[in-house]
């Protein structure tokens, strides 16, 4: 009876309630998420067969990764891919999250987030296939260059890390610009106004006091580009003519073209690891720049 007793309570506390509310939606990620990473951090310790994965524990997969020259290579322009992407994201976005916040009267702002959310409307292949369109040699932009007699043969705009990047910038937009939107929806007015009356500029009050409010939706908007472009595959395969590719069409190529899944899972890792780390480190400089700010 005490037992009884004793569950019929805990079952109405709150944060009972809380654990049942959510616990489908976390079973549901550890199931489809937890799991898979579960399984490749595994197989990235295991030894590769002839089409078979041995199952005995080694640090060679992560030893070779490593020391190829290709991994690192292919590390590194992803990252510095990844980066620009996320820093021309970022600086387009900003201005317009701006402008919708601070310019457009409430009873337009949602007509201007609608707008912002067309291009969702589309599926994503199809919109690096319209900038394939745009880019072509026979593409857009070419034919009104060539119209316009600016060019005497069509430019070469595809296959480099230049398109990549202004492709996954625009694929991207949105994801960076609702964060900074509705964290500068945030601010309270009266903080830019009392800036402004004791003296300080537009641009001053910008700096020392909206930019700070805004950096939790920077931030966002940071981690949010930066982190799922550093492992797109469709765009440099599509966009790169696979001339130019990042670390996820590395791990594709290990795993199924050479079906090698240890070294494929291990060099998954390492991607995630560094993501996460330089992530953590954004973080903290963003710490460090909110605190002298203040």
């Amino acid at each position: 009876m005490a037992k009884a007793n004793r569950w019929r309570r805990i079952t109405r506390t709150e944060a009972f309630s809380g654990y049942a509310l959510v616990s489908p939606t976390a079973l549901y990620a550890l199931l489809l998420l937890a799991a898979p990473l579960a399984t490749i951090f595994a197989f990235s310790f295991f030894k590769d067969g002839y089409l078979t994965v041995i199952r005995e524990f080694t640090l060679q997969n992560y030893i070779d990764a490593w020391t190829d020259e290709v991994f690192r290579a292919i590390l590194a322009r992803s990252l510095f891919v990844s980066g620009m992407v996320t820093l021309t994201t970022v600086v387009i976005a900003f201005p317009i999250a701006y402008y919708i916040s601070f310019n457009v009267r409430p009873a337009m702002k949602s007509r201007w987030l609608f707008l912002i959310t067309i291009p969702f409307w589309t599926s994503y292949l199809i919109r690096v296939f319209l900038w394939k369109v745009i880019l072509g040699f026979n593409g857009v932009v070419n034919s009104s260059l060539d119209i316009l007699g600016l060019i005497d043969q069509p430019l070469n705009m595809l296959n480099n890390v230049q398109a990549i990047v202004v492709t996954l910038a625009h694929a991207y937009a949105p994801f960076a610009i609702l964060p900074i939107f509705v964290a500068l929806e945030k601010i309270d007015r009266s903080l830019l106004e009392a800036g402004q009356d004791l003296g300080e500029s537009r641009l001053m009050t910008f700096w020392r006091v909206t930019l700070p409010l805004a950096m939790p939706g920077v931030v966002a908007a940071v981690l949010i580009v930066f982190i799922p472009t550093i492992g797109d595959y469709v765009t440099p395969q599509l966009i790169g003519g696979g001339k130019v590719p990042m670390v996820a069409n590395l791990i594709q190529a290990r795993m199924l073209d050479l079906d090698n899944k240890p070294m494929g899972s291990a060099i998954a890792v390492s991607a995630m690891a560094i993501v996460t780390l330089v992530s953590l480190v954004f973080l903290f400089l963003n710490r460090r720049f909110l605190r002298v700010q203040k």
